[in-house]
C-alpha cells in the first residue's frame, strides 16, 4: 500500500475512533456510529470472505453513487427503461430521443442504465448534461455506451439491486419502452414498490408506437389474469399510463406534478405537499371519494408542520393532511390524480 493510502487509512481511522467515542448529539452522527459499529460486526462475527466482498462492494458503489447524485437531488428526473437493442434507424430510437429532447427542454434530467439502444438514445436527446448513467457490469453489453462513458454523472455497479435502488430512489417519474427481460423487470420492480408503498408515489408511463400493441398486450395480461384472479386491485392500475407519443409521455409526468408536489409521512401524519392551495369544496371531495383510507378524523388544510423543518423550500407550499391507514397505495394514487383534477378546474 503507498504512502498515501496508508495517511488516509490513518486519518479514516482516527475519524472513526471520533466517532465511536464521541456524542452523538444529532441524527447524523448517530447513524455515522451505526454504520461504523455495523462494519466492525462483520469482523466480530467472522462472517465468510464471500459475505465481506458483497458488503464492502454495495457500501461502496451505495456511498460512490449517493455521492454523484446529491448535488442534483433538487432536479425531478425520469428514470428511462428500454432494450440495449433497439437500433439506431428505428421509430422507437427516434421516439426515445425526442422523449429525452422534452424532458430537458421541460426542466427534467434523466437516468437511463447507460448502454447502446433505447438508453442511448434517451441520452442523446435529453443531452449529457442531463443525463446519468447507472451502468450493471456484465459478461456482455457491458461497456457504456460513447456518449456518456467518460461523464462524471456515470455509475458502475456489479450488483443489479444496488443499481435499481437509485433506479428508482432518484426518480420522479418512469418511462418504459419496449424490451426484454430486463426491461420487464425493472417495471414490475417499479410497480410493486409503488403498490406496497415502498416507493413515493410518481407516475410511469408505458411508451408504444401509433399502431403497436407491445404494451396493450401487457395489459390485457395484466387484466385478464392479475387482475381477474384477484392478485392486483382495480387502483393498482391507476399506476402507469399507455402512451403513443413522446409528447403525451412528457405531459403525463408534467400533469401528475401539476398541483401535487411530493408527500411525507410526519409521525402519524400523512401530509401531501401542493403547488397551490386547493378550495374548500375540493377538500370535501377529497373526503367523500377517499374515506376508506382514512384512518380517522378528515383530511385537512394544513401549513408546513415542525418536523419538515429540514426541508426549508417546501415551507411556502400549501398543503393537506390526514390519518392514512396504509392499506391501499393504489387509492392513495387515485387521489393524487384527483388533486390534480381538481386543481385544474379552480
Amino acid at each position: 500500500m503507498s504512502q498515501i493510502k496508508l495517511d488516509m487509512a490513518a486519518g479514516m481511522v482516527k475519524e472513526a475512533e471520533g466517532i465511536l467515542t464521541g456524542e452523538c448529539k444529532d441524527l447524523r452522527t448517530t447513524l455515522h456510529r451505526e454504520i461504523v459499529i455495523n462494519a466492525l460486526k462483520c469482523r466480530r462475527d467472522n462472517l465468510d470472505i464471500l459475505d465481506l466482498k458483497i458488503f464492502n462492494r454495495v457500501a461502496a458503489e451505495f456511498r460512490y453513487a449517493a455521492r454523484v447524485f446529491k448535488p442534483y437531488r433538487n432536479v425531478r428526473k425520469v428514470s428511462i427503461f428500454g432494450s440495449a437493442r433497439t437500433f439506431e434507424d428505428t421509430p422507437y430510437y427516434d421516439m426515445a430521443r425526442e422523449f429525452g429532447r422534452l424532458l430537458a427542454q421541460r426542466g427534467f434530467m434523466v437516468i437511463t442504465g447507460a448502454a447502446e439502444g433505447i438508453m442511448k438514445a434517451g441520452i442523446e436527446g435529453s443531452g449529457t448534461a442531463n443525463s446519468f448513467g447507472v451502468n450493471v457490469l456484465l459478461p456482455f453489453e457491458n461497456k457504456p455506451a460513447d456518449i456518456i462513458r467518460d461523464d462524471p454523472k456515470l455509475v458502475q455497479f456489479k450488483y443489479f439491486f444496488t443499481r435499481k435502488l437509485f433506479f428508482v430512489m432518484e426518480a420522479d417519474a418512469f418511462a418504459l419502452f419496449p424490451g426484454g427481460f430486463g426491461t420487464h423487470d425493472e417495471g414490475f420492480e417499479v410497480l410493486t414498490l409503488l403498490q406496497t408503498g415502498k416507493a413515493q408515489p410518481m407516475p410511469v408511463v408505458l411508451m408504444e408506437l401509433p399502431g403497436d400493441n407491445y404494451w396493450q398486450t401487457w395489459k390485457q395480461f395484466i387484466k385478464s389474469q392479475l387482475l381477474a384472479k384477484g392478485f392486483v386491485r382495480p387502483e393498482d392500475l391507476s399506476f402507469y399510463k399507455i402512451v403513443h407519443s413522446p409528447e403525451e409521455g412528457v405531459e403525463v409526468i408534467m400533469d401528475y406534478y401539476s398541483i401535487y408536489h411530493s408527500m411525507r409521512q410526519v409521525q402519524d401524519n400523512l401530509v401531501i405537499r401542493l403547488e397551490k392551495e386547493l378550495p374548500d369544496a375540493s377538500i370535501r371531495m377529497l373526503n367523500a371519494s377517499f374515506r376508506d383510507i382514512i384512518k380517522a378524523g378528515e383530511i385537512t388544510k394544513t401549513s408546513a408542520l415542525p418536523n419538515e423543518e429540514d426541508e426549508p423550500s417546501l415551507w411556502i407550499k400549501p398543503r393537506i393532511t390526514f390519518l392514512y391507514n396504509k392499506k391501499s397505495a393504489g387509492r392513495l394514487n387515485e387521489m393524487i390524480l384527483m388533486i390534480n383534477r381538481l386543481g385544474h378546474s379552480i
